[in-house]
């Protein structure tokens, strides 16, 4: 059997060492000149950032990859845990740190919320809840149409998910502070939408952050991307950078193979596509029909959010930034209803990721601060980049972040750039939004509805965005084609 596989993203990458490990023949097609896709490394000046993703949780799903590929995770992913991990910072001064101590969190909410101290046991045991369903039923699965979805086990789990309450409603069941849940609302962003449409079943990032625990692997994230890659090769796979492919090469209703930037052909049994098949299907299939992915139906999707980046290297080291630190603004319905009509906030909220308060190594001369504010999706609106990088520098020195005054390197990318250089449609971060119940829970499937052979996996497809679903979606998709999918009923 052989299996084609575009785009070398972790999905793609975990594909590949599944099918490979499998004695399937793998050959992997990527554009750029890395492995990893939006887990790019930047290195620059005696400074290394890594692009994304900056919060790492679900460790064993990146472990269970490498180690399916013959190696030993503990050498290859030397995982760090991070126990009181972010800090969320407010305009009056207020100070939230999140933690997976519970003693931690609830020292805080004593004084800042006696009402939710007294409620964040059962809290804790309801977003856990919330995951353990979502584990059982949805994130272990390959949906190939939608008669996929009338599982009866599926459908009795989709109803004790919170399906139609948004996220800002649930955590108002618990917590009255509005600091505190601002900082809740903000996991919506995890998968690129607003914390007021966004169904509170995706309140299980938060069982992720503050029960099972946020991690960073010594030497950068993108050190996942890095073992993943040896992993594949160790099995077989032939990995390709600098190769970009052109068109899915169909007979019939069969993809069987592909053409690439340089005019060669390659035949196969199975094409699977990483990437965000919203762009990618118009671009690898132009001209064929797509009679349930159209032109009309993909321009039909309303796409999570963007974002604006700024990597910056300092000329020394901050002692109150912290590994993640966010700064917050005042008005945070505001901020979302102007990037939902398009608009870069007037007042956003600041991400701060410096790995190297954890890792010193990776910039000994002073920090490596990677800079993101959420970003309306590419579509015609233009901003004044060096202008907003200004007002973003303005809002850190109010908040006694005083960066502009120690930069010594600066790289900025926008909207645009995420588009062109990942392949994201509009330059969404997670494909679909979340923004509402049809999009957050019926993505476009994992196989072609149009071209038998043809597969799909990444943040577009299920089961969703953020680094460990879209590695969970390469392997399911593998395992699809191996026949080793075993739904739950």
């Amino acid at each position: 059997m052989k299996a084609i596989i575009i785009g070398g993203g972790l999905g793609g990458l975990s594909t590949a060492v599944t099918l490979a490990k499998h004695g399937v023949d793998v050959k992997l097609f990527e554009k750029n000149d890395h492995f990893g896709g939006k887990m790019m490394p930047v290195e620059a000046d005696g400074y290394h950032f890594d692009f994304g993703p900056n919060t790492i949780t679900m460790p064993e799903v990146f472990k269970e990859v490498v180690r399916t590929g013959g190696l030993d995770p503990a050498q290859e992913l030397p995982f760090v845990k991070l126990d009181t991990h972010t800090r969320n910072q407010f305009k009056d001064g207020t100070l939230v740190d999140f933690s997976t101590g519970r003693d931690v969190m609830k020292e805080q909410l004593s004084r800042l919320d006696p009402v939710a101290y007294k409620k964040y046991d059962s809290f804790l045991l309801e977003i856990e809840r919330l995951f353990h369903l979502s584990e059982r039923f949805f994130l272990h699965r390959t949906f190939s149409g939608w008669k996929d979805y009338l599982s009866p086990s599926l459908a009795r789990s989709m109803t004790q998910v919170r399906p139609l309450q948004s996220m800002d409603r649930f955590f108002k069941k618990y917590f009255s502070n509005p600091h505190i849940l601002q900082a809740l609302n903000r996991y919506s962003t995890y998968v690129g939408s607003s914390p007021y449409k966004t169904p509170a079943t995706f309140a299980m990032i938060a069982h992720l952050e503050l029960n099972d625990g946020v991690y960073y692997v010594r030497g950068g994230n993108t050190k996942i991307a890095e073992a993943f890659v040896k992993a594949a090769e160790n099995q077989g796979a032939a990995l390709h950078t600098n190769a970009r492919v052109t068109r899915i090469i169909t007979r019939g209703k069969k993809a069987t193979g592909v053409e690439l930037e340089n005019g060669e052909i390659e035949e196969a049994d199975h094409v699977i596509v990483n990437g965000d098949l919203l762009k990618a299907v118009p671009e690898l299939l132009a001209g064929e029909p797509r009679t349930h992915l159209s032109n009309q139906k993909i321009d039909s999707f309303d796409p999570s959010i963007s974002a604006f980046v700024i990597m910056a290297g300092l000329d020394k080291k901050l002692n109150h930034l912290h590994h993640h630190h966010v700064i917050f603004s005042k008005d945070y319905q505001k901020e979302f209803k102007e990037l939902k009509a398009g608009l870069y906030a007037e007042e956003p909220t600041i991400y701060i990721g410096t790995s190297s308060k954890t890792d010193p190594g990776l910039s000994p001369e002073g920090d490596n601060c990677f800079i993101l504010v959420n970003a309306p999706p590419a579509d015609n609106q233009t901003i004044e980049a060096e202008g907003y990088k200004e007002l973003i520098y303005n809002q850190l020195a109010d908040a006694g972040i005083p960066l502009r005054q120690h930069l010594r390197f600066e790289y900025m990318i926008g909207p645009k750039d995420i588009e062109n250089k990942f392949g994201a449609y509009k330059g969404s971060l997670y494909g679909p939004s979340a923004n509402n119940r049809m999009q957050a829970f019926m993505r476009p499937f994992n196989k072609s509805q149009d071209l038998n052979g043809l597969y799909f996996c990444g943040g577009s497809t299920h089961p969703g965005g953020g680094s460990p679903m879209v590695v969970l979606s390469g392997q399911n998709v593998a395992n699809e084609i191996l026949g080793r999918i075993i739904h739950i009923e």
